[in-house]
């Protein structure tokens, strides 16, 4: 018989696994990660737009720019047809680690939707077997995003941020709101992985037994 398990710890650390995951995937299919240097519209102002200036977006795998042959239109979507033709081996290398880490989070997240119900699996402990693997996605998160900047020396980073960009230097180019995101999402994890051990106390207190010897299906406490 599934016998529902609430509390404030378990709760608060189901909603965050699912946001740090939910947070992870959209930072790495964002174009955002990398802001280039400030260019002209000029070369559309003939045709009447704003000449002033914008500044494309790069990220591992996709850009946006803006189009003269399409009036000014902002075009979204991947730079590279296959996985070889990432800007960077240390891009190919970090894109692997963070999609790693974030099917790991997402295989958590919808575990943690289930730990209402079921708090073990094989006699072991639902909470600390996803605080394990949300510790190792961290890891495998922390990892991609150390190998990022090594590959801002490559062509299509120079092409963006000026020839004067190299590893660790993005030149012209500032850091969009997705590389933070990935920082922050990335330092969420290991707080969930904390917060797992405090949602397995709660689920396993006196208190809940007592509940569950009284023959109660649902327990909320806070």
């Amino acid at each position: 018989m599934c016998q529902v398990i609430v509390t404030c710890r378990s709760m608060l650390w189901t909603l965050l696994s699912i946001l740090v995951a939910f947070a992870e995937l959209v930072a790495f299919m964002s174009p955002d990660w990398l802001l280039g240097s400030p260019r002209s519209n000029s070369s559309v102002s003939h045709a009447g737009m704003d000449s002033g200036e914008y500044r494309p977006s790069l990220g591992l795998y996709s850009r946006c720019i803006r189009l003269a042959t399409r009036g000014g239109a902002v075009s979204c979507g991947p730079y590279a047809g296959s996985f070889l033709e990432v800007a960077s081996g240390f891009w190919q290398a970090a894109m692997l680690f963070l999609a790693g880490g974030t099917l790991v989070l997402g295989v958590v997240a919808c575990i943690s939707i289930f730990s209402l119900c079921f708090q073990s699996i094989l006699r072991k402990s639902i909470f600390n077997i996803c605080g394990v693997m949300q510790a190792i996605a961290g890891l495998l998160l922390m990892v991609g995003l150390m190998l990022y900047p090594a590959g801002w020396g490559s062509e299509k980073v120079m092409s963006y941020c000026g020839p004067e960009a190299s590893p660790f230097m993005p030149a012209l180019c500032s850091l969009g709101w997705a590389f933070y995101a990935a920082i922050g999402g990335t330092l969420a994890v290991f707080l969930c992985a904390v917060l797992s051990a405090q949602a397995e106390i709660a689920t396993s207190s006196d208190k809940v037994q007592e509940e569950i010897e009284e023959g109660r299906s649902l327990i909320c406490l806070l």
